[in-house]
């Protein structure tokens, strides 16, 4: 029998169990610390020898555990009791299939850290505004005077929470589809739900195969729990229906019975046993309607939790882009440029794309997912002054999208695509990196990606940049 942990919650593990931690990132070295804190025998492991691994090994030894880079110990994996694996070693690499084929019970690092978490929950996830909406989320509890961090797939591992004394009375918890997917026991205070849209194909068999770990986030329902949904988008309603537990709305569209919406005059409200006025859309500092949806969620959330509307009426009007995420970064010659490098999927991309009432030239490129670049055409007709076409999935974005707009095919580095995008782009345009791929055939993740990205603009003469 598992020793108890937090609130009843059995741990994951007996003391003395023998952990495998596979993955060295963040979130793996807190899931080691925390398991040798608990009493295992860890073992941890990351195929990759580059610095942050190696490093994060050495950490880990210093600490008396046992840890090491540039392969895994297979034979050594598969005497454990328990596996814990970072979100991003997917279930058909062959550590995992052998992991499975032996039948060794597997978790996610948030499974691991939720099982020693004293702090209450909210747990967002969806296609696209997760980090934003988690850390606005968070960002707004700070504001009704709770101790709150933003944690999960937002860089913070849940693991390292755990460790802490004393931990926050609240975490706003990004959710991936990859961390759901090895959740057993999550049972947020507030579930959120954002949108749903297809991504991670190069992953996922199907679409419903996505979806499905996304309905992870409802395994644990009971009668208690309380949902955050979006009213405007059916496949969100779908995927939730039936779920147990109370259900809040939120919506762009006009009121809704229970949760938050703009109204005809684009101020957000909010009812839940009555209607608060929170504040006009233009005084939030993000750009784009889909920012406010985010702030419509993170605000109705925070509502549950208990903070007041003044309160989140403040937290929503001080809550600055998150770098990587429609981040303007300055101006050359009458061109505003964005830095969207965390839009890693076309539904991402068409939505920054609609952010914006000037003509846009559109940086697109890097790792092909699997989605079809056509779906963007119609914005690009309407939007887009020229796409500039770079990296592994340049020949298939030049393919797709062609015969919709001016399409230029850059082969070199980061310096040339950010030059032609320069050159395109005439005055009162915004140049918008917003690649609709992942960053893996160039850059180690999307956040090098867009320092790159920035780097490259600041070296253009007569940059004015905005503070």
């Amino acid at each position: 029998m598992r020793a108890g942990g937090v609130s009843g919650r059995p741990r994951a593990f007996p003391k003395g169990a023998r952990v495998a931690v596979l993955g060295l990132g963040v979130s793996g070295e807190a899931a080691a610390r925390l398991a040798a804190a608990r009493g295992a025998e860890v073992y941890a492991s990351d195929i990759s020898a580059a610095a942050g691994p190696v490093e994060a090994a050495s950490r880990l030894a210093a600490a008396g555990v046992d840890a090491e880079t540039g392969g895994h110990d297979t034979e050594r994996i598969l005497q454990a009791d328990l596996v814990v694996v970072s979100p991003g070693i997917g279930p058909a690499t062959e550590v995992r299939r052998r992991v499975a084929d032996a039948g060794i019970r597997t978790i996610a690092e948030v499974e691991l850290g939720w099982r020693d978490l004293k702090s209450r929950v909210i747990a967002i996830t969806g296609t696209n505004g997760k980090t934003t909406t988690t850390g606005l989320t968070a960002h707004v509890l700070s504001a009704g005077g709770l101790s709150a961090v933003a944690a999960g797939n937002i860089g913070l591992p849940l693991s390292e929470i755990a460790l802490q004394d004393p931990q926050p009375d609240w975490v706003a918890l990004e959710l991936s589809s990859f961390q759901l997917a090895d959740q057993e026991t999550l049972r947020p205070d507030i579930g959120v739900l954002l949108n749903l849209s297809p991504d991670h194909l190069d992953r996922y068999q199907d679409l419903g195969s996505y979806y499905a770990d996304k309905r992870r986030l409802f395994d644990s329902a009971h009668a208690g729990s309380r949902w955050v949904l979006n009213a405007d988008d059916p496949a969100t309603l779908e995927l939730a229906e039936g779920v147990e537990g109370e259900v809040y709305m939120f919506s762009l569209d006009g009121p809704v019975e229970r949760g938050a919406w703009v109204d005809d005059a684009g101020r957000l409200r909010c009812r839940i046993e009555s209607v608060a006025d929170w504040l006009p859309s233009s005084d939030l500092r993000l750009l784009g309607p889909h920012n406010v949806a985010n702030a419509l969620a993170a605000g109705l959330a925070c509502s549950l939790a208990g903070v007041p509307a003044a309160a989140i009426a403040e937290g929503l009007s001080t809550f600055d882009a998150l770098p990587h995420r429609l981040q303007p970064v300055g101006e050359r010659d009458g061109v505003l440029w964005v830095n969207d490098s965390k839009a890693t999927n076309v539904s991402a991309t068409a939505v920054a794309l609609r952010s914006f009432d000037r003509p846009v030239v559109l940086i697109l490129g890097g790792r092909h997912k699997g989605e079809s670049y056509s779906s963007l055409a119609a914005d690009l007709r309407h939007r887009a002054r020229a796409v500039v076409a770079y990296g592994e999935a340049a020949p298939r974005i030049v393919s797709d999208l062609s015969g919709s707009v001016e399409t230029l095919r850059v082969e070199s580095g980061i310096d040339s695509v950010v030059r032609a995008a320069g050159e395109l782009a005439r005055r009162g345009d915004v140049v918008l990196l917003s690649p609709a791929c992942s960053s893996y055939d160039m850059f180690p993740n999307y956040r090098e990606r867009g320092r790159a990205f920035e780097a490259s603009f600041r070296a253009l003469p007569a940059v004015e940049v905005l503070p």
